[in-house]
This record gives C-alpha cells, sequence and structure tokens, in this order.
C-alpha cells in the first residue's frame, strides 16, 4: 500500500517541474541515442578494416623461411668447440622453396578438429610485360573454391568472377591498379614472363580489389594447376599451406605445435597482425570511453535537477515525515524520480539511436578501391543496446542516490520551526 503511495508521490513531484525533468530525460536520451550510433559505427567500421585484413590472412601460415644456416664447419672442430665463432658472409641453408610431402602435410592437418580448413598455394615472382617495360609482380597460384570458402576471395573479385580460374584454362585474374599500369581490360591477353625467362600468355577474367592499393599493385591469381605450369612445377608443388582455425585464438599455440610437428615456419595470424589488432582495439576503446563520457555528463544533469528540486521542496519533504513517512520512504520517492528519469530517456534513446544507425546505414560509400562496400557499416550488436540501457540505469540511479539520502535527513522539526 506504502509503495502505491510512495509512487503517486514521485509522479507528482516529476509533474510539479515537468520542464526540468523533461530536460533531464532529454540529456539521457542523446546521450543513449549517441552512445549508440558511435559505437555501432566505429564497431562496423572496425569489421570492415578487419575483412580488408584479417579475413584475406590465414589463422596460420606453414611455409619454408630462406634463412642462415646455424651450423657451420668450425663448429666441428674440437679446439673451437669452446670459442665463439665470429663466420662473415654466412650463406643460407639449402632449403627448398616448396613443402616437402605437402598432400601428407595438408591431410594430417585436415583431420585436427581444430581445423576449419586448409588451402595450399603457390606463391612466385613474375614480370609483367607493357611493350618493352616489366613490371615487377607476384603470382599466388590458389584454388578459387576453398580459397572463398576461407577467405571470400569472389568478394574481392569485380569485373568477373573468381570460380572462371578453375573453368577458363590459362586464366588470370589482375589487381585492378595492375591492370591500368599494363593497359588491359577484360578479355586481354597478359603476357607473364617468368624467373627462368620464359614468356606465357594468360587471359584476364577479372579485377582483384582488396582495398589496399600497393597491394594491388602487384598482386595476380591464377590457378593453382597455372602457376605451377607457369614455374615448370610438378602437380604436388606448393610453397604455402594457410590454415583457418575454427578459434582465431588458438593460433599462436597450433602454430607452435605444427612447428615442431612439421618442421616448417610457422606464423600466426596474432603475430602477423599485431598491430593492426591493437589499432582496432583503441579505436573501439575510444568508442566507450566517449560514450561513457557522455552518460556521466548526463548523470550530473540529473544530480543537480534533484538537488534543487530537494531545496525547493523542504516543505514537502517535512510534512511526509511529519505525518509518518519515514526517511526510507522519502529515499525510495527520490530514487523513483531519478529512475524514472533514466528509463524513459534510456528507452527512447535506444530507439533514436537504432533509427540513427539505420540512417547511418544508408549513407552511400562509393570508393572504387571497395566495389562490394555501398554504404557506410554499421553493427547491430545486441549487446551495445544492454550495455547502454543498463549503463543508464547505473548513471541515474547513482545521480539520484546522494539527492535521495540528503531529503531522508530532513529534519521535519527544523523545517517547520523555521516557517
Amino acid at each position: 500500500m506504502k509503495y502505491k503511495l510512495n509512487t503517486e508521490i514521485a509522479i507528482s513531484l516529476l509533474l510539479a517541474r515537468w520542464r526540468q525533468t523533461l530536460i533531464a530525460a532529454i540529456g539521457v536520451t542523446f546521450s543513449i541515442t549517441m552512445f549508440i550510433a558511435l559505437l555501432g559505427f566505429m564497431t562496423g567500421l572496425n569489421t570492415l578494416l578487419d575483412g580488408l585484413i584479417l579475413n584475406r590472412t590465414p589463422h596460420i601460415r606453414l611455409y619454408n623461411e630462406i634463412e642462415q644456416n646455424p651450423f657451420q664447419p668450425i663448429a666441428n672442430a674440437r679446439g673451437y668447440d669452446k670459442a665463439y665463432h665470429f663466420i662473415s658472409s654466412v650463406k643460407a641453408a639449402n632449403i627448398r622453396e616448396e613443402i616437402y610431402n605437402s598432400e601428407a602435410i595438408i591431410k594430417t592437418i585436415v583431420e585436427d578438429k581444430r581445423v576449419r580448413g586448409t588451402s595450399p598455394k603457390l606463391h612466385s615472382p613474375a614480370f609483367f610485360n607493357q611493350g618493352n617495360v616489366r613490371i615487377a609482380g607476384v603470382i599466388d597460384g590458389i584454388n578459387p573454391q576453398v580459397e572463398n570458402k576461407l577467405f571470400n576471395f569472389y568478394e574481392y573479385v569485380s569485373g568477373g568472377s573468381g570460380s572462371d580460374l578453375n573453368i577458363i584454362p590459362n586464366s588470370i585474374i589482375l589487381g585492378r591498379p595492375l591492370a591500368e599500369q599494363l593497359l588491359v581490360d577484360i578479355g586481354d591477353i597478359v603476357y607473364v614472363t617468368t624467373t627462368a625467362a620464359e614468356i606465357f600468355p594468360l587471359k584476364l577474367i577479372g579485377f582483384y580489389q582488396s582495398g589496399i592499393r600497393d597491394l594491388d599493385k602487384v598482386q595476380a591469381y591464377t590457378s593453382i594447376a597455372t602457376a605451377q605450369k607457369i614455374s615448370g612445377r610438378p602437380a604436388n608443388y606448393v610453397t604455402d599451406i594457410q590454415v583457418k582455425l575454427h578459434d582465431i585464438n588458438d593460433a599462436p599455440a597450433v602454430a607452435k605445435e605444427y612447428k615442431r610437428l612439421f618442421g616448417l615456419q610457422a606464423i600466426d595470424i596474432q603475430t602477423a597482425n599485431s598491430e593492426f589488432e591493437t589499432g582496432s582495439s583503441i579505436r573501439t576503446l575510444i568508442s566507450f570511453v566517449v560514450g561513457i563520457t557522455l552518460l556521466i555528463v548526463a548523470g550530473f544533469g540529473i544530480y543537480n535537477i534533484l538537488n534543487m528540486l530537494i531545496y525547493e521542496k523542504m516543505d514537502s519533504i517535512a510534512i511526509l515525515k511529519a505525518t509518518g513517512f519515514s526517511g526510507t520512504d522519502v529515499k525510495r520517492i527520490f530514487l523513483m524520480i531519478a529512475l524514472s528519469i533514466g528509463i524513459f530517456g534510456g528507452t527512447i534513446g535506444l530507439i533514436f539511436g537504432y533509427l540513427l544507425s539505420l540512417i547511418i546505414d544508408t549513407i552511400p560509400f562509393n570508393f572504387p578501391s571497395l566495389p562490394s562496400i555501398t554504404t557506410y557499416p554499421v553493427n547491430y550488436n545486441p549487446m551495445y543496446y544492454l550495455i547502454g540501457i543498463l549503463f543508464s540505469l547505473v548513471t541515474t540511479y547513482m545521480s539520484g542516490l546522494f539527492p535521495a539520502v540528503k531529503a531522508s535527513k530532513v529534519d521535519p522539526v527544523i523545517i517547520i520551526r523555521g516557517k
């Protein structure tokens, strides 16, 4: 019964100063709206940037590293086994570029339950002929279907289809900036000179656009069979094995395990892209900080309004306590006022935040280097909405707690005597 009465009194106090109450609610609404829109946009942008780099990067890359031989003949001389060896012009160890017994390695990796899939690749330098000029670049021989399944390869191919690499013999996909340098279009013949000085004609069937122009200026793709033919290598020749895991966080440990098991160099995605992941984390952190700061500022507004309400309603508070209301009841009344502002402003803020996100999501995003992206990216993760409303309630509760405690300690005798 008293709870119902406390609620009616709280509503009366809210309506008595409805303009100030509305201003406080608008402050909360604005804060939640900007929190949702800003966080959704920034995390959506992070997802886009991650897609440009991380989605095209294997979780683990297996390859043969060309490095110096750690064992030199002087180490076999007993007279120098305890001495320091200073050797100049140390040559690289006799390491083959291709991965030996690659089919057995791939079979073993595929059987690992932690692995989502593998994609072999043949990475080879080449020269692209433009008249008498040769432009240096690289050709990656891939399996288009597997590459698309694991790394969304088709999304980065424009003006053609990536699946045609396996259908059309002796075909190639060039990075668009590289194709512009060569002055070629889809259907034209591209002449490639290998490191063995042999020239191969290949049909251009599409353009590759990763969004990183410097990469696209040297990058080309063919089927792995075509790459093996250009390089003069057998059908089992591959230089890289790309591994995609179910859980990206397992990559460092699995990479160490594979390096020890297969005797190959293994680099995980966290090590290869540590700087990039740091940038994404910082951008997300900044978004959270800005949004939380907005909510805290709105909380100070609520605090000031409730403080003023207490000073103006000292008579009412004294009468309530004189007629039998306890300090706890008065405290609950003012907390109800604060939470009512938070719930109302927070709910409207969630709606406006979602609507603002929809507006951002329709703004054209026209960049030639990213043909697959047509509008600005927005992340509609429900967790952000939950965080927004919870933080709104916590902020308004804390803003109302101190004024409520002050109101509960008002001595009605002193107030009435002063009157």
